[in-house]
């Protein structure tokens, strides 16, 4: 498990974007809870955020990719309009320990794996 940040780094309704181990991920916190996605738009591979750290639409409540639109559910990924319906972001396995916001890279190898 690799440390990403401390949980208080990233405002609750928001997101932030990341850059670990040569992978760009970013987290989302909504009502408290944290989570966390490789940064690839389903549709095309392109990131996600128009600007650092926008990852969400104007409302905080979808994730939303910058280049054709597609909205995802943050609590799962999962896209709900756009060229992707239906398809997912990849989820990254994490946990929460005294405050660190803790990931495993090696659930999205498994991920990719699994795709193929």
């Amino acid at each position: 498990m690799l440390r990403l940040c401390h949980i208080d780094d990233i405002p609750d309704e928001a997101s932030k974007g990341f850059q670990l181990d040569g992978l760009a991920l970013f987290a989302v916190k909504k009502a408290g809870a944290v989570y966390v996605y490789k940064n690839q738009c389903p549709h095309l591979g392109v990131q996600l955020e128009w600007l650092d750290d926008q990852f969400l639409d104007s409302e905080q409540a979808l994730i939303q990719c910058a280049t054709h639109g597609a909205l995802f559910i943050i609590e799962s990924g999962l896209c709900v309009s756009g060229p992707c319906l239906g398809e997912q972001l990849q989820t990254v396995r994490h946990e929460i320990k005294d405050g660190n916001i803790l990931v495993d890279l090696t659930s999205l190898e498994r991920q990719e794996q699994d795709s193929f």
